[in-house]
């Protein structure tokens, strides 16, 4: 199973690990990042790797076993962090990692549908157990509903064009693969525009973001997170496209500043003091090397923070 973690070295270094301390690898994939971390730990130490997807989990688990005894892997989606370290009777954490890509074996497993190179069902669940699939979203969603998912989550600017074609050829058959999608795009907004502007990358984009309610999961699980750190422990998020950065970057920033509502006071009450600090004040991008190595990496960007 070959997976690449992006970014591995830069996210290992911004935790600053503590071989006693308990780190939390919100979307654990195929361990490549978990196994850096557990290999920093003592005994004392704790790994905790989140992830839905039950064929990464038993990867990881066979993986992580070569390195040590010491972590837990829940199968979960990260939105329910709090709650699962509740139960775990885990109240703090010294570091935390988001890596909001999609991994290696997921795109390359032909019957997951994420991709829009290979002819696949059109699935693209993070969990299989979930009931909404791609399909349901392009055979069921009313126009206005796909205009809307189009636009907001692909930034498709002939999102409407887009949508206008998807429902003109359902009304003959059901979409149900991911070539057939493509087809369908490239017919609605001409080659010569999808060639050149690439649509169908948006429109997998929107999809996958709408069938794995990405976004408000993330706005929802970021607070929790920062929320959870011990004093000098570290939050690192790895986003893939301009809509992830823009949440992180947004919590990031509202977190890390003095309320408005107090600015200028000469005593700020302890509530609307900044909880982290910004480690790096723009996002780290991948290395040279890292790009000539892995193409996948190349719209990487990290952002770190630390709880004060």
């Amino acid at each position: 199973m070959k997976h690449y973690s992006v970014m591995l070295k830069e996210v290992i270094d911004a935790l600053n690990i503590k071989p006693t301390g308990i780190y939390v690898d919100a979307t654990l994939g195929y361990a490549g990042m978990s196994k850096e971390i557990l290999k920093r730990l003592n005994k004392d130490g704790l790994l905790i790797g989140i992830d839905q997807d039950k064929e990464a989990r038993e990867y990881s688990d066979k993986e992580l076993q070569k390195i040590g005894s010491n972590y837990k892997i829940l199968p979960i989606n990260f939105k329910d962090l709090k709650k699962s370290l509740t139960e775990l009777n885990i109240s703090k954490i010294d570091g935390i990692i988001f890596d909001l890509g999609f991994s290696s074996p997921q795109i390359d497993d032909e019957e997951r549908g994420f991709s829009f190179m290979k002819d696949a069902p059109l699935d693209m669940r993070m969990n299989l157990e979930n009931k909404v699939t791609a399909k349901d979203i392009v055979n069921n969603f009313k126009e206005e509903e796909l205009v809307d998912c189009f636009f907001k989550y692909g930034e498709e600017k002939l999102a409407k064009v887009i949508s206008k074609g998807i429902v003109r050829a359902r009304s003959t058959k059901q979409i149900t693969t991911t070539l057939e999608l493509v087809e369908i795009i490239k017919k609605s907004v001409g080659a010569n525009y999808f060639y050149k502007e690439h649509p169908e990358r948006k429109i997998f984009q929107a999809l996958r973001i709408m069938v794995n309610d990405e976004i408000n999961v993330l706005e929802s699980v970021l607070p929790d997170a920062i929320n959870l750190l011990n004093k000098e422990g570290r939050i690192a998020v790895i986003t893939f496209h301009s809509l992830e950065d823009r949440v992180v970057k947004k919590l990031f920033k509202k977190y890390s500043e003095v309320d408005e509502l107090v600015k200028g006071l000469p005593i700020i009450p302890d509530e609307y003091k900044p909880l982290i600090k910004l480690v790096n004040r723009k996002p780290i991008l991948p290395s040279d090397e890292e790009l000539k190595e892995n193409s996948r990496s190349h719209s990487a960007k990290l952002r770190v923070a630390e709880r004060i």
